[in-house]
């Protein structure tokens, strides 16, 4: 059974940093292009970061250039995204996503096949 499962969100005052966890099973994620996402109230789901099966990496967003950074761990089938100087507009609950069909980063998040539940991150004083 695939599965993804998010952690590593929480609270943090701006200029923090937090590192978010994609754990995979049922399935080698290496394999596969691992997205993340966000999604803030009121507001659609955006893409923030993915790499793909050759390891390249996208970041869909200026803002978060030179302040995230995705990584893969495939001993341990899990994929971060590394946060730093964090302000409050990146407040959501982020995702992480598997696409199956081609190994590449997309940028629609409806070509993603595999979602976790998310993680809520909040940045706050």
């Amino acid at each position: 059974q695939v599965q993804l499962v998010e952690s590593g969100g929480g609270l943090v005052q701006p200029g923090g940093s937090l590192r978010l966890s994609c754990a995979a099973s049922g399935f080698t994620s290496n394999y596969y292009a691992i997205g993340w996402f966000r999604q803030a109230p009121g507001k659609e789901r955006e893409g923030v970061s993915c790499i793909s099966i050759s390891n390249s990496i996208t970041t869909y967003a200026n803002s978060e250039k030179g302040r995230f950074t995705i990584s893969r761990d495939n001993a341990n089938n899990t994929v971060y995204l590394q946060m730093n100087s964090l302000k409050p507009e990146d407040t959501a609950v982020y995702y992480c996503a598997a696409e199956f069909s081609s190994g590449w980063c997309r940028t629609a998040s409806s070509w993603y096949d595999y979602w976790g539940h998310g993680t809520q991150v909040t940045v706050s004083s």
